[in-house]
């Protein structure tokens, strides 16, 4: 059997090509730093804060191997506002165009729209635990970090415009400049047109024309001016050479980045090679989050589902177990989906204090591993009490006001639970329960309809569950009652996760039935037939 690398982790092995490709290119072993970039254009979502955990895991990787690693998060908050984000007020659309620190922010917490946005990002790297690095570009401009990697791109346009079109078939930088500067008349940035390099000088001519943003013109204001790029007066563009810039500046050695991205990662790992004699960094590719209909998590949808959400219902840990237990394939996510992944993290810690047996060595280094990676290498010393998520949403649904704590700790000793304590952890986990019950109560009351059939298939699933025990057993006489009463078995798994959590889908069914109790399962069944039967649809 092949030796296990670190943890037996994907970043580990990640870790360790970084270390040999820069040993093969002769490059200092001293500092070796993992770079993520973040827009400030939008509200931050879970992909956002994806690519950053997935990333700041390869820096902990690195140091695991024993090297000294830091973490950039580079923020693009000199990026103009192309659209406003769904669901943000439509006066802001006189700002697009703007640079969004010059965008007034629409909730007045922050001196600007990026700030705001930046903001919240950073929240919930905090949250997380995640330790970076923070550099803001246009404090990068403006200080000069990147005054070099400027010049050089400046100097070799036509050479950057090549590069282009051989990746993109993009013709565009063949009649302008690869940097925007900000128009200086009407503030505007991607409304201007730079076309002449004053080397001597430092500065860019430009004019400000206009500019195609998202399928729409947006006029320029037709002032002619020059910026002074020693002073941070424009940004280069992301595609045609911000990235390469970054990567020499700061000396980057690993980044990742989204499949959406990844023309502008090939043209700029070209542009760092051959334009500024920079070896770019490592990448790994990776794929979006999807919402539950497929789409594209994405602002200008506003299907957003922020980490600020998260953290309502669920650990910071299994957010991260989210991120990192895959790397490659795209994922439908929901709020729905936290139940499982606390649980999840349960079993996750089961297996790393030795309470769950895994046979095979490498999987059991892996899942291990995965465990010290959710929490970022710093893992308890002894395991948290594990109540599954539902048991406790139910106890906290049927909890009297103002006494929920100790009602749930209550009936968790009842169930088994005999040396339950208090803990802080437990708290935080009832506190989750409790902000779920009340944001979906509505939700888990509603009335389901039900078909003659499902009405009969519930009926006897309720007869079953008076005398059988057994999860696994629960699980096979649903599917029974399912064929007995010629109702499709995925029909009538959805029907009672309506009927006892709210929502169409859940954790697997037998075991939540044990653990939420069958008498309390029958009475939730009972209440569904008086409510909701006698629908005349048979299926």
């Amino acid at each position: 059997m092949r030796a296990i690398i670190g943890h037996g982790t994907w970043y580990d092995k990640v870790a360790v090509e970084i270390i040999e490709r820069e040993r093969r290119l002769g490059r200092s072993l001293d500092l070796l730093r993992v770079e993520s970039g973040v827009a400030a254009s939008g509200i931050p979502h879970i992909g956002s804060l994806g690519e950053v955990a997935r990333n700041y895991a390869v820096a902990l990787a690195l140091r695991e191997q024993g090297y000294n690693s830091e973490f950039i998060v580079f923020s693009d908050n000199k990026d103009g506002l192309r659209s406003v984000p769904k669901g943000l007020p439509k006066s802001l659309e006189k700002y697009i165009g703007y640079p969004v620190m010059e965008v007034p922010d629409p909730f007045k917490c922050h001196s600007s729209f990026g700030e705001h946005m930046i903001s919240l990002l950073l929240e919930a790297l905090d949250e997380c635990g995640i330790e970076y690095r923070f550099i803001s570009a246009v404090e990068a401009y403006r200080s000069g970090l990147l005054n070099e990697e400027i010049r050089t791109i400046l100097e070799n346009a036509e050479r950057v415009s090549r590069i282009v079109k051989d990746e993109t078939g993009q013709e565009k930088y063949e009649k302008v400049l690869p940097y925007f500067p900000v128009c200086s008349s009407c503030g505007r940035i991607y409304t201007t047109k730079a076309y002449k390099f004053l080397p001597e000088e430092g500065k860019v001519l430009y004019v400000c024309e206009g500019m195609e943003i998202k399928g729409r013109w947006l006029e320029g204001c037709g002032y002619e001016g020059e910026a002074d790029y020693t002073k941070g007066e424009g940004k280069l563009s992301w595609k045609a050479g911000e990235f390469a810039a970054r990567w020499r500046a700061l000396k980057i050695r690993f980044e990742a980045y989204g499949k959406d991205i990844a023309d502008s990662v090939r043209v700029n790992d070209r542009i760092s090679r051959e334009i500024l004699n920079y070896e770019p960094p490592l990448h790994a590719q990776y794929e979006m989050f999807l919402d539950k209909s497929g789409r594209k998590i994405s602002k200008s949808v506003g299907n957003v589902f922020t980490p600020q959400v998260w953290f309502r219902y669920g650990s910071p840990q299994s957010l991260l177990l989210l991120m990192l237990k895959r790397f490659v394939g795209t994922r439908n996510v929901s709020v729905t989906d936290i139940p499982q992944y606390m649980n999840e993290l349960d079993e996750l810690e089961d297996i790393y204090f030795g309470k769950k047996r895994i046979a095979d060595e490498k999987e059991r280094a892996k899942l291990t591993g995965l465990y010290k990676y959710v929490w970022l290498m710093k893992p308890p010393a002894k395991p948290s009490p594990h109540i599954p998520y539902n048991l406790l949403t139910y106890l906290a649904k049927v909890a009297p006001k103002g006494s929920e704590t100790d009602f749930i700790v209550e009936k968790l000793r009842r169930y088994g639970y005999s040396d339950l304590t208090l803990t802080e952890e437990l708290k935080r986990r009832i506190g989750y329960a409790l902000n779920w019950v009340r944001d979906f109560a509505e939700i888990k009351e509603t009335s389901v309809e039900l078909s003659r059939n499902e009405e009969k298939a519930i009926r006897d699933i309720i007869e079953a569950l008076k005398t059988e025990a057994e999860a696994e057993k629960i699980q096979n006489l649903i599917f029974e009652a399912a064929r007995r009463n010629g109702v499709q078995p995925k029909r009538l798994f959805r029907t009672l996760y309506r009927i006892l959590l709210g929502m169409p889908h859940g954790p697997r069914m037998g075991p939540y039935i044990v653990a939420m109790g069958r008498e309390n399962v029958i009475h939730s069944l009972e209440r569904a037939l008086k409510e909701g039967g006698g629908s005349p649809s048979s299926t």
